[in-house]
């Protein structure tokens, strides 16, 4: 998809009009904040096993380029093939090859982030190559040509009646008002298209170092059709997906569901280290495994590592204040909310995506949600500070003045005192804050400060206070 991240401001102002994306917001990430608050804290060692799990994805980081020789040498003995590729370019030049060599001209796909960070379906598309999305929400962004507003659930940013619309408008289906009746529909649409494939493919929630597996974690049996059914398979997967072990796995698989959908577990878990062996009937005659770099090993040889450790649950994008009034598309690409407010400069150069750093509240909401504890809120600091040299001049200079003033006692209590007056006057006469504070008053009226400030209040009644 095309990048567009520089254009958040504009595209957040366009998404806070619009009725039906906040009622769909309103409904999906409150939801699922809900059930992810709701079965984290079934567990007794909830915040343990959060550790746990950081440890897991910590030390395969740590290890990375051993544990993907590793796979790769497993997957090999199994008769697979592991193809690597430094970017998107070369992936999809490997998929197009692959097709070619075994003249496969119909696919369909389980769910896949890394697929749609490489534009893989318009690249194939170019080339003759018909691919077809299988998983519900993905669908249904095929079938509007749109793209995903949101890691977990694609179509985030529509309402079950807008769905409806949709699928009576392209595909005659007759009026409901049930989401299982909608559903029932698509999967009978769906159901000869795995049977009419030429290949298949997926992406990967983990890979398996110690067995050369790869791992999807689904709740449609798409995935399992998609990779088993047509006779050749494509996994495409970034590199920090690698795992140590299975032992590692078993600690993620409870928190990747719980903090993803609100699940004990997903409805699906399959793992695959290879093609069908001789004799056996399920699965693909040939597979592949196409290692995708595409701006990983620069995160890896940063002090933004620790990025590399996201599972993509999205929890953090259902308890952000700003995704939850925005949604995903005003991100303006592939990674949306606090995590791909980091993800997105990092990969696709930070001048490329200067307002995604400022796209947050830092009130660490997504920190306390992320079940592997990765310090977002530090990151988009550090990322604030690597913009500095491209900042608005303006913007430089009073943060300079603020931190002057804040440092000084006697100026912060002026200021504090000025600010509280004139914030009242422009409560009672309504009147617009000058530029630059006037970002402010476009969109929302400028609370009062305080009639009494807190030192004030200390001095009045607890300065004499013994301790």
């Amino acid at each position: 998809m095309e990048l567009t991240a520089n254009q958040f401001n504009q595209q957040s102002v366009i998404a806070l009009e619009d009725i039906q994306l906040k009622t769909a917001l309103d409904r999906g990430t409150g939801n699922a904040d809900g059930r992810r608050r709701q079965v984290m804290g079934e567990l007794e060692h909830a915040a343990q096993l959060r550790q746990q799990g950081r440890g897991s994805r910590l030390r395969a980081l740590h290890d990375l380029p051993d544990l993907l020789e590793q796979l790769e040498a497993n997957i090999s003995a199994r008769g697979g093939h592991v193809l690597w590729a430094s970017d998107g370019a070369e992936a999809n030049q490997h998929i197009l090859e692959i097709c070619q060599r075994h003249n496969l001209r119909r696919g369909v796909k389980s769910k896949s982030m890394a697929t749609e960070e490489i534009n893989m379906l318009p690249f194939l598309a170019e080339h003759g190559i018909e691919m077809l999305e299988t998983d519900l929400g993905e669908y249904i962004v095929q079938l509007s040509d749109s793209y995903p507003s949101h890691i977990i659930m694609p179509v985030m940013h529509m309402t079950k009646e807008q769905v409806r619309s949709l699928f009576m408008e392209k595909l005659d289906m007759p009026y409901t008002d049930h989401a299982s009746e909608m559903t029932a529909f698509i999967r009978r649409h769906l159901r000869n298209k795995y049977i009419e494939a030429d290949f298949g493919m997926s992406g990967g929630n983990f890979m398996i170092a110690e067995t050369g597996s790869v791992v999807i974690v689904t709740n449609e049996g798409n995935g399992r059709l998609s990779t088993g059914v047509p006779k050749v398979h494509i996994a495409v997967v970034g590199i920090e997906k690698v795992l140590p072990t299975w032992e590692d796995f078993a600690t993620l698989i409870q928190l990747l569901p719980r903090s993803a959908t609100g699940q004990r577990l997903s409805v699906y878990v399959n793992g695959f280290s290879g093609p069908a062996p001789s004799g056996e009937n399920d699965g693909p005659e040939e597979f592949y495994l196409i290692l995708l770099d595409n701006g990983r090993s620069n995160i890896y040889a940063s002090e933004y590592t620790e990025a590399l450790a996201c599972i993509r649950c999205g929890a953090c994008l259902n308890a952000c204040p700003v995704y939850q009034n925005v949604g995903g598309h005003s991100y303006g690409w592939v990674y949306p909310g606090p995590i791909g407010s980091i993800v997105t400069p990092l990969l696709k150069g930070i001048e490329n995506a200067s307002p995604l750093p400022f796209a947050s509240s830092l009130c660490g909401a997504c920190k306390q949600a992320c079940p592997v504890d990765i310090n977002i809120p530090d990151m988009l600091l550090m990322l604030r500070r690597d913009l500095e040299n491209v900042q608005d001049p303006i913007w430089k200079l009073g943060m300079k003045g603020y931190n002057f003033a804040f440092s000084n006692p006697l100026l912060y209590q002026v200021g504090g005192k000025i600010a509280s007056i004139g914030s009242r006057y422009v409560e009672q006469y309504d009147i617009p804050l000058p530029y630059p504070l006037n970002g402010w008053t476009q969109n929302r009226d400028f609370p009062p400060f305080a009639k009494q400030s807190f030192h004030d209040w200390w001095r009045q009644n607890r300065a004499d206070t013994p301790e």
